[in-house]
């Protein structure tokens, strides 16, 4: 995990529109990596973040999930579940390498490569708040209560 204090890599990644977006320098944002779209704990949290949206919102915060699915995967995510976030394609696992997000896991008894379930919140371009291996459920209204306590 990179360390709160640090600077946050910068990344041109494109979203579920095929639209690059990149880690903005001023405000607040939430970057979250997770394995895979449409999958149960992935579905889960992507779902609670919309839920929470209006929070997210009035406070002027960002959310960006970023995952190894191709743009045409997140698209059908996005819409499936009426998604608000921006959902972020890093196909080669470039931007969640530089994050310490991806790389070999065990998956149902196989070694593969993949995105781990890492959140940073970046604040001017500074990372504020980092939880590595999370649990999908509750996890955006925990963000929320600890950018209380900052």
């Amino acid at each position: 995990m990179l360390d709160t204090g640090t600077k946050a890599p910068q990344f041109d990644l494109p979203n579920q529109d095929g639209e690059p977006v990149s880690l903005p320098t001023e405000g607040t944002v939430v970057v979250y990596f997770y394995p895979r779209a449409d999958t149960p704990g992935c579905t889960k949290e992507a779902c609670a973040f919309r839920d929470a949206w209006s929070e997210y919102e009035a406070r002027d915060i960002d959310v960006f999930g970023i995952s190894d699915d191709p743009v045409s995967d997140l698209k059908a995510f996005q819409e499936k579940y009426d998604l608000p976030i921006d959902l972020l394609s890093d196909e080669s696992g470039e931007v969640s390498s530089k994050y310490d997000s991806y790389g070999e896991k065990n998956v149902f008894g196989n070694v593969v490569e993949g995105v781990f379930r890492n959140t940073y919140v970046v604040s001017d371009g500074e990372i504020v708040l980092a939880y590595e291996g999370v649990s999908p459920e509750g996890h955006a209204e925990e963000i929320l209560a600890d950018l209380e306590e900052l």
